[in-house]
């Protein structure tokens, strides 16, 4: 990356907001803010911060995440993730910068056999999908300098995720129970950041041509799938130090026995064609990708 451009981080202190700090560290004036610092629920906060910092590439990794509790607060949900990205993206508009923004597997049904691309027509089942498709939507109407990745599964070393949850559970229980009808790609913060790394170099550095050749909607995850249980099942079978050897018995369980306020779709699994034909970008296999998180957490 050439310039040293000025990178804003928006949600600098969560675990995908770590990572691209740690990955773009040296590529130019880096400023992070968090949810201390910004209210994403209030667009004057927003619209002044990006005015202050004057960024040239903004990495928006906030959102509101909490699934089943979106269900009682869809008004709080919509602002964090739909109307912050919004004014985000009419800032970047106006100063010409890039806008990175992530999005969810959630903006689908599940309903499909086979992976969901890029063309397939979203329907969220939940309020959280509804928010992030919004957001989605609301950017693209706006235009300019963006890149939208629709990601699934997001985990890594920090933060509040499944990996965590497992390893914690391990520690108190003798036996887990995990859904087995959802299938996804686990994703890591860390091959998030890796990848988001490299097509933001390139694209700054011109390797991909004019705007209209690169900006858009892209799914970007680890490659392969898995269900919620084989998932637990990987990290059982890898974190035997970390845990000192006290793995738990895991049952599968199918989500009607495991209600949740909100309804997740039974398969999340994205394709990544067009990111790789477009990029040459290529996120590890999601096994490999949780040997990087357990090794990390050693």
């Amino acid at each position: 990356m050439s310039g040293l451009p000025r990178v804003l981080i928006v949600g600098n202190a969560g675990q995908v907001g770590v990572e691209l700090r740690r990955s773009f560290a040296g590529c130019g004036e880096v400023i992070g803010v968090d949810r201390e610092s910004v209210d994403l629920a209030h667009a004057d906060q927003v619209r002044a911060l990006v005015r202050r910092i004057e960024p040239e590439i903004i990495l928006n990794a906030a959102a509101y995440t909490a699934v089943d509790r979106a269900e009682s607060e869809p008004e709080l949900a919509m602002a964090v993730n739909a109307e912050a990205p919004r004014i985000l993206a009419e800032e970047a508009l106006s100063c010409n910068a890039l806008l990175v923004h992530y999005s969810t597997d959630y903006v689908f049904d599940g309903s499909k056999q086979g992976e969901w691309t890029e063309q397939d027509v979203p329907a969220p089942l939940n309020a959280y999908g509804a928010s992030k498709l919004a957001g989605e939507e609301a950017i693209r109407q706006v235009g300019g300098r963006v890149l939208i990745f629709r990601t699934s599964w997001v985990y890594g070393p920090h933060g509040s995720n499944f990996l965590l949850t497992m390893l914690r559970l391990a520690r108190q229980r003798d036996s887990i129970s995990v859904v087995g009808d959802q299938i996804g790609s686990p994703t890591t913060s860390i091959e998030l950041a890796r990848a988001t790394h490299a097509i933001v170099s390139g694209v700054i550095a011109g390797r991909f041509g004019a705007m209209e050749e690169w900006a858009g909607l892209y799914h970007m995850t680890c490659s392969g799938s898995t269900s919620w249980y084989g998932f637990a099942q990987a990290i059982f079978a890898r974190a035997d130090k970390l845990l000192d050897g006290k793995i738990p018995h895991v049952t599968q369980i199918a989500s009607r026995e495991y209600p949740t306020p909100a309804v997740r779709p039974l398969n999340s699994v994205l394709s990544n064609a067009k990111l790789e034909q477009r990029f040459g970008v290529r996120l590890a296999p999601w096994e490999t990708a949780l040997d990087a998180v357990l090794n990390a957490l050693k």
